[in-house]
């Protein structure tokens, strides 16, 4: 089996891991509601996708003041 004779340099080390970095998530318009949504995702706004309602949103309830 072959071992490493050397330590691996913080560098090397770099640049092996260089394309391990995350990137933003790629964004498109909604073609239902035009909000921004991300790619071959349901839309978090309306819950189209591919051109039908893929999932069903909740609406947010009102604030409680807890007066009557």
């Amino acid at each position: 089996m072959g071992v490493p004779k050397r330590r691996v340099s913080h560098a090397r080390q770099g640049d092996r891991r260089s394309h391990l970095a995350l990137g933003a998530p790629q964004l498109e318009e909604c073609p239902h509601c035009h909000a921004v949504k991300q790619s071959h995702h349901a839309c978090p706004e309306c819950g189209w996708y591919g051109g039908r309602e893929a999932v069903r949103v909740r609406q947010a309830k009102p604030a409680d003041t807890g007066r009557p």
